[in-house]
């Protein structure tokens, strides 16, 4: 229970079904720190020591909603501290992806290590046959007994992308209530029953960033990670400089600070030069790639080529693509035209129709076009 709209209800529903619920909350490592505009414009560092203290992940206020909720459902509440491991497997994975020049998200480690790891294991000790969530995703059984994951019934809202990390051993142990319906109709039964949360904003920024900033918290929690250096072209031909690999991504335009008879948009990310390389819109997009181990939800890879959509960031559009397995675990990607934002330290998630088949890290992106 996060204190938000979603895991209430996912709480109600089931204590209306005739489950046992008992409600935990998970209080997040993140930063203690809100910057006023004026310490901003002084260059107070969120490690410096001179801020307000206001933790925006799992607020008091945060805490309070959800024991409200409990209470009014009648069923226990906990709070469990995650921060330790929570850093060590979500912030410092963040932190070195960065600096190693990828765009990572952050929140297919969560729910690989936190929630359906760390959570699921205490869920289990308490004696709870299942762990649910606020998810916005469906369970279903294939005619062999293997659970499937499906995108949820809001495609708006689809959570599917960040839980492509799940496997039949999760699976078997997870609910998601909520799947079946869409935000308003969510809204419309917290309301209905009274619940605290029924209106209850939604945080759409990273949880353990105060401010929202990230690239003031690479600053401040990865230094060694932002070190300028060159923008070339695709020739090595030096235009201008940048502020640091981790403030630029695969297809973004604006922020690139060069003046050019056309518009430049970042091709990739030289590690190796400490290099942003930039090129035209015609330069822009790869037709294939490759993922590092790719978690195949049914427990096992398909045994050859098979066509798929494939979505390769959270709310992107998904694309049509051949999906080959690879030794190793891994697996290529063919698209049938290039894609503009395919960007290592995502992931790419393959889809039959509505059904989620799973998803790795994207480690490269080719062209037979270019070479980078």
């Amino acid at each position: 229970m996060s204190g938000g709209v979603d895991s209430s209800v996912a709480a109600a529903l089931l204590v209306e079904q005739g489950y046992e619920v008992v409600g935990v909350m998970m209080p997040l490592w993140a930063e203690n720190v809100i910057l006023s505009d004026s310490e901003r414009s002084e260059g107070v560092t969120a490690n410096s020591g001179h801020f307000q203290v206001a933790n925006k992940c799992c607020s008091p206020e945060a805490v309070n909603d959800a024991r409200a909720v409990a209470d009014r459902l009648g069923i226990p509440f906990y709070v469990i501290n995650v921060e330790a491991p929570f850093w060590e497997h979500v912030v410092a994975y963040f932190l070195r992806e960065y600096a190693a020049g990828r765009t990572p998200n952050p929140c297919l480690v969560c729910n690989r290590r936190i929630r359906f790891g760390y959570l699921l294991d205490y869920a289990r000790t308490l004696g709870a046959r299942y762990l649910a969530t606020g998810h916005y995703v469906r369970v279903r059984r294939d005619p062999e007994g293997r659970f499937e994951l499906w995108r949820g019934a809001d495609r708006a809202k689809d959570q599917s992308y960040v839980l492509s990390v799940l496997g039949q051993a999760e699976l078997a142990h997870a609910l998601f209530p909520i799947g079946e319906y869409v935000k308003s109709q969510v809204r419309e039964l917290a309301a209905a029953r009274g619940l605290p949360t029924a209106a209850r904003a939604e945080s759409q920024d990273l949880c353990f960033v105060a401010d929202g900033d990230y690239r003031r918290f690479l600053r401040d929690w990865a230094p060694e990670a932002v070190r300028p250096g060159p923008i070339l072209d695709r020739t090595g031909r030096q235009l201008g400089v940048h502020a640091g690999l981790p403030f630029y991504t695969i297809g973004q335009r604006s922020g690139l600070g060069i003046a050019a008879p056309r518009p430049l948009y970042v091709l990739s990310l030289d590690l190796a030069r400490n290099a942003v390389v930039v090129g035209t819109a015609d330069e822009l997009g790869r037709d294939r790639l490759t993922t590092g181990s790719v978690n195949w939800i049914s427990g096992q890879a398909p045994a050859g080529p098979f066509e798929a959509q494939v979505q390769i960031r959270y709310r992107a559009t998904p694309a049509a693509a051949t999906v080959t397995p690879l030794p190793a675990d891994r697996a290529e990607a063919h698209f049938a035209g290039p894609l503009r934002d395919i960007t290592p330290g995502q992931a790419a998630v393959f889809y039959d129709g509505e059904r989620c088949l799973g998803g790795g890290i994207i480690e490269r992106a080719d062209d037979a076009r270019f070479v980078v």
